[in-house]
């Protein structure tokens, strides 16, 4: 195993690398998997990352073998500064082209009033959502410029332009996603830099069960009596906005399933008696 993992990494530091590459983290599962699916059938070479191991290798594999492009894994885990400073210096010179970032990498955990919140849940969401996006933005962000092109893309939510009943402080890290892409397209803007915000509603990825911290049943109830958003929307709304023209930047995308008005109305389906 050792053997075939250095050849990995042998290849990856010698070829040469053409096309376009894009950048995408949490791409374990959800958004994130989705859309590195979907940018690899556009034939983007995929930079991946997440923090299962396992399912990281796999979905490296299984998009090397059926589209044909080349894909780096790095496993790390966006809350630690450390990991990800080293994963990410560790990118080899062919691959630090990169021309799309995509920040998905993101959670809820909990759901209660602020009275009663729970103070790891907090720190989780707010190391995820908010310190993960900037670590990961600080150390892509100089490519990027050096290369004088990217386009970075922020999974936010329409809890980041809404707040709703104990969606408090996961609300407080969407609403900063929102604020902190309008920053960066300030920021970015004298470098020919894109960034753009993509805000979905109710989607039906394992976004529920982790926030009910792993109760299927719960989760599963979240979507009950209407048709969510899936994981391929939310993928196809992100290459909407990045295959546009270059005089052309998307800045926000808010993306509803058509059963839901805004962050607290959903329209689900009656059961009558017959």
């Amino acid at each position: 195993m050792p053997h075939r993992l250095n050849i990995h990494i042998f290849a990856l530091r010698y070829y040469s690398i053409m096309g376009k590459i894009a950048l995408i983290t949490g791409a374990t599962a959800g958004f994130g998997e989705a859309t590195a699916i979907l940018f690899a059938e556009k034939g983007y070479h995929l930079i991946i990352t997440g923090r299962r191991l396992e399912r990281l290798s796999s979905i490296r594999k299984q998009i090397e073998k059926k589209y044909g492009v080349r894909v780096m894994s790095l496993n790390f885990d966006v809350r630690n500064l450390s990991q990800t400073r080293k994963q990410l210096s560790s990118i080899p010179p062919q691959w630090r082209k990169i021309d799309v970032l995509v920040n998905n990498a993101g959670l809820a955990s909990g759901i209660s009033p602020i009275q009663e919140g729970d103070f790891e849940d907090w720190d989780r969401m707010i190391d995820t959502n908010i310190k993960g996006l900037l670590y990961v933005t600080r150390l892509i962000a100089p490519m990027m410029i050096k290369n004088k092109t990217g386009h970075i893309i922020n999974i936010a939510s329409i809890a980041g332009k809404e707040v709703y009943a104990n969606g408090n402080v996961y609300c407080a890290t969407k609403f900063a996603v929102n604020a902190l892409t309008k920053a960066m397209r300030i920021d970015m803007l004298p470098y020919g830099i894109k960034a753009t915000s993509i805000c979905p509603g109710m989607a039906e990825t394992e976004f529920s069960i982790v926030r009910y911290h792993g109760d299927k049943e719960k989760a599963k109830a979240v979507y009950k009596g209407f048709q969510p958003l899936k994981a391929d929307d939310i993928a196809n709304a992100v290459y909407y906005a990045v295959s546009q023209p270059a005089h052309v930047n998307i800045s926000e995308i808010v993306i509803l399933p058509t059963a839901q008005a805004n962050a607290g109305t959903v329209l689900r389906a009656v059961n009558k008696k017959r």
